[in-house]
């Protein structure tokens, strides 16, 4: 995990010196502190400012700085999961994220800062109040437009910049907008004038600098004068400040175009970051056609209205929460609020779909990178849908569509969250759409560990394909049976079950990283019977497919039941290449479950080639890995027998106290590091090839058993978690 998540700063900060000091003191003394103040005076940037400043002190906060915003979440129930994904874990239990919070930080010292919680205000203060009494070395830093109300939190109202700070800022802002401006740009009595009549709130003076290039300051000066003095009497019980921003914001607003001004009521259906495809969909119309999008968003960036960011999928942009609230009151004036949110969950279901068949190709990094991005916009789509009872089916659609990233990308906790909405729902007449939700829950609950809600959901699935003769469902849900029976040591069961799901698969001219995972997991059920050879050819028709489409994820698996049929051969580099191969895909993607597979099977290489205490180091990572992952080893004596061999062996070599020790070693490793470990081949471990046995744990020579008892040698071989593949 990467120490810190913060993003980076785009321009210059400005300013705001005693307030950093006060935040710095109050950060040392309390576990809590709570910066608030009205919308736009510069909460976010303050906090994450002073937290990437206190990120460079090691001792304080070893175990790194992250950030979680909770401006674009609705969903209270997704608040446990927001802060999960904050912290970079990828937990594929059925556990309760929260358990899996105070499990994590438990015995770290880390700063989490939360930002734009007021409207989750009461989830948040309990969530936060469980964690600080549970986790002794985390510290919360928050900011909201109130506080938490959580004993032993520390309040600091920001107030809006003094006349000196609010000046510098706007000249700074200027200069950036017209290049110049700062030495030659206009009376520094009117920049004074500008800043006072603006309070000296960021925001308002952000959007009064992008104004210059087009107004020029007494340009600016005038109208915010006739606005002002338009507007004064504002609302009763309004604050001034927040009238001033009000104020503000309205004043930039009356000064755009009648397309700039409805562009910026359209963008506020999107929450998060979009793209400029998104846009063009979702607000191009007749008043406003597609193909000048482009042109008017250029305008609303000049004007800091909206921002522009570098993400992993490409460029993206979005608003300020304060900025975007402002235009969805506009929107709900036009009352064309419903016909834009029904375009957003339109353009977003057509993404899901668009990725899900991306996702069988090489554009699979792509697509993991492009749904993380529309992650929150997704959440949107998901609430409309399963907020409107005509829409279920298209709820039930969606996340099902999505399984490629529950599963594929670390999200499991969060894809059973929605799945569970969604089944439960009355979609009449759209029995595919819920079909594909249940096959897909049984899927998700079977890699969690949850084999009864996995049966429960499957054996629903089972019948109403066969009521509606939904042949494709019927092989999907065949294929997940095969699944749960292979974890549950049923090899015989399963690969019977596999099988079939291969042959349906190919009467219907079905092929994707589904099918070919199912090859794959058919393989597994082969060598925990014995059967290596057969297991080989399936994996290696896998490969070649994969090869072919330039699909990773899939290939990942059969790289490891290869890997496995190397070190049967006593092939060590071979088998630690393709295992190479397998952690750097499973890690790039968030499988925990592939990677904890490839590691422990690279411990057992490891000793193979006469390293015992290096192959502990690398069990005592993968235990820690598996506390992600669910129940160790899926409670299965077939996948547990490989590292019972391990173990038993290394035990043998070091003696038990010198095995504890490395384990403990490796069990210490963070994730990233684990990784690189086991990347790096560990050069140091030709120092230790002397213990006795070089070849201790050579495979027989002879074709092993079928299902031999868990640890008595490669017959329990270790396989690839089966069930990691597409719909």
């Amino acid at each position: 995990m990467r120490r810190r998540n913060l993003p980076a700063e785009l321009n210059r900060f400005v300013g705001r010196d005693r307030e950093l000091a006060d935040l710095a003191g109050l950060l040392t003394d309390f576990r809590l502190v709570t910066v608030v103040g009205v919308g736009g005076v510069g909460k976010t940037r303050l906090v994450t400012h002073a937290a990437a400043a206190v990120a460079a002190e090691a001792k304080r906060y070893c175990d790194g700085v992250r950030l979680a915003e909770l401006a674009t979440l609705r969903d209270p129930g997704l608040l446990e999961h927001a802060l999960v994904e904050a912290l970079g874990l990828t937990d594929h239990t059925s556990r309760p994220p929260r358990e899996v919070l105070v499990e994590h930080l438990a015995d770290r010292r880390l700063l989490l800062v939360l930002d734009g919680f007021e409207h989750l205000v009461e989830g948040c203060a309990t969530l936060v109040r469980e964690l600080l009494r549970r986790a002794p070395g985390l510290t919360v830093l928050a900011a909201g437009r109130r506080p938490l109300r959580v004993r032993g939190e520390a309040v600091l109202p920001l107030a809006p910049m003094s006349d000196e700070d609010a000046v510098r800022l706007f000249l700074d802002r200027a200069a950036a907008a017209v290049p110049g401006f700062r030495t030659g740009g206009g009376d520094p009595l009117a920049v004074r004038e500008l800043c006072r009549r603006l309070d000296g709130i960021p925001l308002a003076l952000e959007l009064a600098a992008g104004r210059l290039p087009a107004l020029g300051l007494e340009g600016l000066l005038h109208r915010l004068d006739d606005r002002f003095q338009l507007l004064t009497c504002g609302s009763r019980g309004e604050t001034d400040r927040h009238r001033t921003l009000r104020l503000a914001i309205g004043w930039s607003h009356e000064l755009c175009t009648p397309e700039e001004r409805l562009l910026w009521a359209r963008l506020s259906v999107f929450a998060g970051q979009f793209d400029l495809e998104a846009a063009e969909y979702v607000c191009g119309g007749p008043e406003l056609p597609a193909e000048r999008v482009l042109d008017v968003l250029a305008e609303l960036l000049a004007q800091s209205v909206v921002l522009r960011e570098d993400a992993a999928a490409g460029v993206r942009y979005r608003m300020l929460d304060t900025v975007r609230a402002y235009g969805a009151q506009w929107l709900a004036e036009l009352g064309d609020e419903d016909r834009l949110r029904r375009r957003h969950r339109d353009w977003y279901l057509g993404l899901a779909a668009w990725c899900e068949l991306d996702w069988f190709g090489p554009k699979q990094a792509e697509v993991a990178a492009c749904t993380d991005s529309a992650l929150p916009n997704l959440r949107a789509a998901l609430e409309r849908c399963l907020d409107e009872p005509e829409e279920a089916h298209l709820a039930q659609h969606l996340a099902g569509t999505l399984w490629f990233y529950w599963v594929g990308c670390g999200r499991l906790a969060e894809g059973r969250h929605w799945l569970d909405r969604a089944v439960v729902l009355e979609s009449t007449g759209h029995a595919r759409a819920r079909l594909k939700a249940l096959w897909v829950l049984g899927y998700v609950a079977i890699l969690q560990g949850d084999n009864t809600a996995a049966g429960a959901a499957l054996y629903a699935c089972e019948e109403d394909a066969a009521r509606t003769g939904d042949a494709l469902a019927a092989a999907y849900t065949t294929h997940r049976m095969g699944c749960l029976a292979l974890l549950s040591d049923e090899m015989p069961r399963a690969e019977v079950l596999l099988a079939q799901a291969a042959s349906a698969y190919r009467e219907l001219g079905e092929l994707n990283s589904q099918v070919l995972m199912g090859q794959v997991e058919l393989a597994m059920a082969k060598v925990f019977l014995g059967d290596l050879e057969g297991a080989v050819a399936l994996c290696e028709e896998v490969r070649e497919v994969c090869e072919e489409r330039g699909e990773q994820w899939t290939r990942a698996y059969a790289l490891y039941v290869l890997a496995y049929a190397a070190w049967t051969r006593e092939e060590h580099g071979e088998a630690r290449r393709l295992l190479g191969e397998c952690i750097t895909i499973d890690h790039t993607f968030h499988d925990l479950v592939g990677l904890v597979l490839a590691v422990e099977l690279l411990a057992l290489v490891t000793a193979s080639e006469g390293d015992p205490a290096e192959a502990a180091v690398l069990q005592g990572a993968a235990a820690r890995m598996w506390e992600a992952v669910g129940l160790p080893l899926f409670g299965s004596g077939h996948f547990g027998a490989p590292r019972a061999l391990c173990e038993r062996r290394a035990v043998e070599l070091l003696g038990a106290e010198r095995f504890r020790s490395y384990e403990a070693e490796g069990r210490a490793l963070a994730l990233d590091a684990a990784v690189r470990r086991a990347l790096s081949g560990r050069a140091a471990a030709s120092a230790r090839s002397s213990v006795r046995g070089v070849h201790a744990l050579r495979p027989p020579r002879r074709r092993p058993a079928a299902s031999p008892h868990p640890g008595e040698g490669p017959a329990a071989s270790p396989a690839p978690h089966p069930g990691e593949g597409p719909a």
